[in-house]
């Protein structure tokens, strides 16, 4: 009898663990249709345009889709993101996306999330763990960013000019944008003299760096941001304090709508970005997160690279270069 009883409490315990297992793992209930589907973005910013332009494109997917979404900005807050993600993976969405502030903090809740059979991406910078890496070269895109800028300044300062750099140096995994960027004008260049090279990759950031500069050297000639975000606070600084002749210029990378329409002002000083596609990005990001909540999640990590062209002032103007959506 004492045996017996033993082991039905054996059972009971077993069956209690078992059960409390199980809710612990549950896994996302897979959608019978695509109107029980949830997908999200969580941006790293939305002060940047091109976090923007990625939200309206993965915005633009869903909707197409006829799914549910959600799109959160983390507001350059570690602690905002963390629990942003936290909280997808509580509501039991299917799939999110997300271009992470520090990948460190948020690598054990992508694990989570892929536990619980959530279909997981990041968009730019890189967290290495997720489902779909959509991302780029860091470095290779700054080079594009400041290999512009070189040659307009070998073409018309004569390869001499006072420059600063708006990085995003506050985001490691960008350090090395800066670097291209650093590198590029240089291998060109190699009389130029940097006199900054500060983190501001918001128009406010930008434009408060170099009125900062301005008054530390008032002959500076270029400013080079890493992306249009800081670049076009940079151009509004020029602007204001009268730096808008033939041997001043403003360089970023992203092609922004906000930017091209900066290129296309009369005598507009800004005179070359690069185009990073964040709408495609975005777009493509939530379509592919809709084929794996739908077909299942490939066992192999997919790695999409995004693609970007320079988009000198001149093409912009002559209609050479067509932006899209």
């Amino acid at each position: 009898m004492i045996r017996k009883r033993a082991l039905i409490l054996m059972l009971v315990v077993a069956f209690i663990s078992a059960t409390a297992f199980a809710q612990g793992t549950a896994e996302t209930t897979k959608p019978s249709s695509s109107k029980d589907i949830k997908l999200a973005y969580v941006s790293m910013n939305l002060a940047n345009p091109w976090n923007i332009a990625v939200k309206n494109g993965f915005e633009a997917a869903c909707k197409e889709l006829g799914v549910q979404y959600l799109s959160i900005d983390s507001q350059y807050k570690v602690d905002k993101q963390v629990a942003d993600i936290e909280n997808l993976i509580n509501s039991r969405f299917n799939g999110f996306t997300f271009t992470p502030i520090d990948p460190n903090a948020t690598r054990d809740l992508v694990n989570t999330a892929k536990s619980k059979g959530i279909a997981t991406a990041s968009i730019a910078q890189m967290q290495d763990n997720v489902h779909l890496i959509y991302t780029l070269d860091e470095y290779d895109y700054g080079y594009s960013i400041g290999k512009q800028a070189g040659e307009w300044i070998r073409d018309n300062l004569g390869g001499k000019a006072k420059v600063a750099i708006i990085s995003q140096d506050n985001v490691e995994a960008v350090i090395p944008r800066g670097n291209g960027v650093q590198t590029a004008i240089t291998d060109i260049c190699p009389d130029v003299t940097f006199v900054s090279r500060q983190a501001g990759d918001t128009p406010e950031g930008g434009m408060k760096i170099i009125e900062s500069v301005l008054q530390a050297h008032p002959d500076l000639n270029v400013v080079v941001a890493t992306n249009d975000s800081g670049g076009i606070g940079g151009y509004q600084a020029m602007v204001v304090n009268g730096k808008t002749t033939s041997k001043h210029a403003v360089f970023s990378g992203d092609a922004t709508a906000e930017c091209l329409a900066l290129m296309k002002e009369p005598n507009s000083i800004y005179r070359g970005t690069v185009d990073l596609f964040p709408f495609k990005g975005g777009y493509e990001s939530a379509k592919i997160l809709y084929k794996y909540v739908i077909e299942g999640i490939p066992a192999q990590q997919e790695t999409i690279m995004l693609p970007y062209v320079p988009v000198p002032q001149a093409d912009l103007l002559s209609g050479k270069y067509v932006p899209q959506n």
